[in-house]
């Protein structure tokens, strides 16, 4: 007898006796995904339903029963967008009872209503309003307002021609955590009717192909390489949201506060958990160390029941633009396959791109182009760091370099003599460098070495071509060295000279 289940909004028929491996394929087993069985659907079938457009999911709850938001048993009636505007999109033309009251009424941005065209019942729509406006829409003497979205604003914001709705279906809006959960278990069994979500999908604040709004650039920067990984870490989770505290920063800069609805992606820009990445799953006002970032487009049934702990697959649209590190000709081919007219001060094959202007990815889609700076691969030192034995150098090396932002980190190469190269980047006004992981006995060749705070130095970073019983790479006393990492192309050091820009990429 076969199974029917919902994968990620689409329906699936399997064999009964069919486990959660067996519809997932390749899937990392660290990724929880979400489970909600029957009996939790049925009792949780409120008033919120899950639209399914061609731009993305929109999630509504109603405010009361409606049916033409339900359209058929499986949702499989399809509305078409008629029209649309900045202040709202109608899909239809669909029959109601409805009694247009021929007088106009304020609608809130979110607000899902039923209204019809030349005050005509046989040409009703539903009609969703992209923000805060005053209108007649041809709807009932209340105004005619049958629900909010509350989930897929940016979706609403995206719609143009030739969209549509293609189904609708009930979802929870919270569950019992013994028939909603999460897991990682891939021979879970599964049961008729069960739902499965396994991704989160999210849209970046005031981004669309068509507008693309650069006020969140710097922030979505921080989220990419917070998320690089693709997945969520559920650091903590409360009944208002999860948070994902990855990767900590407190220079964050500022961005636009806004109200916190459910799916709403904020980075906290200031305070104890400033770089935190937050996903809403509850109502909570504006705060002005939260900065909205985005909104969740798929994938919400997925945050409402995961737990601390969980690690959960995320996107976001737009994903990352980032060429440094890159050959040339690979960043010239990417940039043209995203959309951008590519420039290259040498885009031979040889060459390696280290800078790129517009920085970010929001900037570079805005301008539609990007131009790339280039070094020879002979600059590119491949190293090798201590991360177990030197986690707070380590950290600092990549923050100083930029290897914690790109591929690629750089520093100038300023002094060299004898066996000993140093080399500085720009150590932050206030950035300790504490002792660490200091050498007791000869430095072989080759160690990455860093000036600490007890020396006058601090931050200069070196290397030596031969081994050492008394100072560090930096030239410096054994207890003023961290050493933190090892030179992997060595023999690329002899080329190197003093004011050169020197590169170093990461290998394991």
């Amino acid at each position: 007898m076969p199974v029917e289940i919902l994968l990620d909004g689409r329906r699936l028929e399997v064999r009964e006796g069919t486990t959660l491996g067996g519809i997932l394929g390749p899937w990392d087993s660290r990724l929880a995904v979400a489970v909600i069985r029957p009996r939790a659907a049925e009792a949780a079938e409120t008033q919120t339903v899950l639209l399914t457009t061609t731009k993305g999911e929109v999630v509504v709850e109603l405010l009361r029963p409606e049916p033409v938001l339900l359209f058929a048993p499986g949702g499989e009636r399809i509305l078409n967008l008629h029209w649309g505007d900045r202040y709202a999109a109608a899909f239809g033309p669909f029959q109601s009872d409805l009694t247009p009251a021929r007088v106009p009424h304020q609608y809130d941005r979110g607000d899902v209503l039923l209204g019809c065209g030349g005050y005509d019942p046989a040409r009703s729509y539903l009609i969703f309003s992209r923000m805060n406006h005053l209108a007649d829409h041809g709807a009932a003497a209340d105004g005619g307002v049958i629900g909010r979205v509350i989930s897929g604003k940016g979706v609403i914001d995206r719609w143009t021609e030739g969209d549509r709705i293609e189904k609708a279906e009930r979802v929870i809006t919270w569950a019992d955590r013994s028939t909603s959960f999460t897991t990682t278990d891939p021979g879970l069994p599964l049961e008729d009717g069960m739902q499965v979500v396994t991704h989160i999908s999210a849209l970046a604040q005031g981004y669309t192909p068509e507008s693309i709004d650069i006020q969140i650039a710097d922030l979505l920067e921080h989220l990419h390489l917070a998320l690089a990984k693709g997945y969520f870490r559920v650091d903590r989770a409360s009944s208002t949201h999860i948070r994902d505290e990855s990767l900590p920063e407190p220079h964050i800069p500022q961005g636009e506060k806004g109200f916190r609805g459910e799916g709403t992606l904020t980075l906290r820009t200031r305070g104890p958990a400033a770089g935190a990445a937050y996903i809403y799953r509850g109502d909570v006002a504006a705060n002005p160390s939260h900065a909205v970032i985005g909104h969740v487009v798929h994938g919400i049934e997925l945050v409402r029941v995961a737990g601390q702990g969980d690690l959960l697959a995320f996107g976001i649209d737009p994903a990352r633009i980032d060429f440094i590190g890159l050959r040339a000709p690979e960043a010239m081919r990417l940039a043209a396959e995203r959309g951008l007219s590519a420039s290259a001060d040498n885009a031979a094959a040889g060459m390696v791109v280290v800078d790129q202007e517009p920085g970010t990815t929001l900037d570079m889609l805005a301008a539609k182009k990007v131009k790339l700076t280039t070094a020879p691969e002979e600059k590119v030192l491949a190293i090798r760091l201590s991360l177990s034995e030197a986690p707070q150098t380590c950290h600092i090396f990549r923050e100083i370099t930029g290897l914690s932002r790109h591929a690629l980190g750089r520093m100038r190469l300023f002094f060299r003599f004898e066996d000993v190269v140093l080399l500085k980047a720009g150590l932050r006004e206030g950035m300790k460098i504490l002792p660490e992981h200091t050498p007791l006995e000869e430095v072989p060749p080759y160690t990455l070495g860093m000036t600490n705070d007890s020396r006058k130095g601090a931050g200069t970073i070196g290397v030596r071509a031969a081994p050492h019983g008394e100072f560090g790479p930096t030239s410096e006393p054994f207890e003023g060295t961290n050493l933190f990492g090892t030179l992997v192309d060595t023999g690329k050091l002899a080329g190197l000279r003093e004011k050169d820009m020197v590169y170093v990429k990461e290998v394991p």
